[in-house]
C-alpha cells in the first residue's frame, strides 16, 4: 500500500475477491487499494459513493466499464501505458509486447511490464487484462497476485493459457 498518499475521503466495499478501497483527493479518484489493509470510511465524498457501487456492479457482472475520474499521477510513458489500457475492452486481453507496439516502443515490453505493475486504479484501469506474449498470467500486483488476477479475468470470460 502507498504510504505516501494524499487523500481527502475514502471508503471501501467488500467483493468475492476481498475488499476494495478507493481514496479520493479533489474529487477524483487517486488509489484503489485491494485487500488488507481496508481504508476506514474517512470524509464525504459522492465520488468514493459512486466508486464503490460502481465496483460492485462489476464484480457482481452487472457493469463492464467504469465512467469515474481518475487522478493517476506517474512519468509520462506510465500514463502512456495506462491510457493503452483503458482501451482494451472487457472480455480481451493484450500482451505487454502489444502495449509496447502501440507506443511506438516495441522493445519496451519490460518496461511496459514495470507500468502496468505501478498502476495505481487497478480495476479500474484493468491492468488485469495485460498477459504474457503466450496469453500466460506472468503476475499481478492487486490482492492476493495471480489468484485475484484469474478471478477477474474469469468474471470477463477470459481463460489464460495456463
Amino acid at each position: 500500500m502507498n504510504l505516501n498518499l494524499d487523500f481527502d475521503s475514502c471508503g471501501h466495499v467488500a467483493t468475492p475477491i476481498g475488499a476494495i478501497s478507493v481514496y479520493v483527493k479533489n474529487d477524483s479518484i487517486v488509489y484503489v487499494h485491494m485487500g488488507q489493509p481496508v481504508a476506514p470510511t474517512y470524509g464525504n465524498s459522492p465520488i468514493v459513493d459512486l466508486a464503490l457501487r460502481q465496483i460492485n456492479e462489476y464484480v457482481s457482472g452487472e457493469r463492464q466499464n467504469f465512467d469515474l475520474p481518475l487522478t493517476t499521477g506517474g512519468t509520462d510513458f506510465q500514463r502512456a501505458v495506462w491510457d493503452q489500457i483503458k482501451l482494451i475492452p472487457y472480455g480481451q486481453t493484450v500482451s505487454y509486447a502489444q502495449i509496447a507496439q502501440a507506443l511506438g516502443k516495441p522493445l519496451a515490453s519490460r518496461a511496459v511490464g514495470g507500468a502496468v505493475g505501478s498502476n495505481p486504479v487497478a480495476i479500474l484501469i484493468p491492468c488485469h487484462r495485460v498477459m504474457g506474449a503466450s496469453g500466460k498470467i506472468t503476475g499481478y500486483s492487486g490482492g492476493d497476485g495471480i489468484p485475484t488476477k484469474r478471478w477477474l479475468l474469469a468474471l470477463e470470460g477470459i481463460k489464460s493459457a495456463d
